[in-house]
């Protein structure tokens, strides 16, 4: 089960939020995690960061049949997401890939 590593990812976009809050007063994101995959039926959690100012948004999706695994795609908060996500092994996402994320995806035009 995914339960327990969405809050490690959360603790993760964290620390990148506050860093990039720090050094970027113009990007502002805010983190938030999606537990209603579940009460639909999925086996998945989901996490979001989004950025209000740019309206892009960054989603990391966590399957409990691939528990060390994460899919993550480059989305916008007005759009439905695209149905293919980038994977990546969970190990690799850290706090100073998510705020590179950050700083790429959110301030860029």
């Amino acid at each position: 089960m995914s339960s327990g590593k969405i809050f490690e990812l959360s603790d993760l976009a964290s620390a990148a939020q506050a860093k990039i809050q720090q050094e970027f007063r113009d990007i502002d994101p805010v983190v938030g995690i999606m537990r209603s995959l579940r009460e639909s039926g999925f086996s998945a959690d989901a996490m979001t960061i989004d950025s209000f100012c740019s309206g892009k948004r960054i989603i990391l999706l966590l399957h409990d049949d691939k528990p060390n695994e994460v899919a993550y795609q480059f989305s916008y908060k007005d759009k439905d997401p695209d149905p293919e996500f980038i994977h990546i092994p969970f190990a690799q996402v850290t706090a100073d890939q998510l705020y590179r994320w950050m700083k790429g995806y959110f301030s860029e035009s």
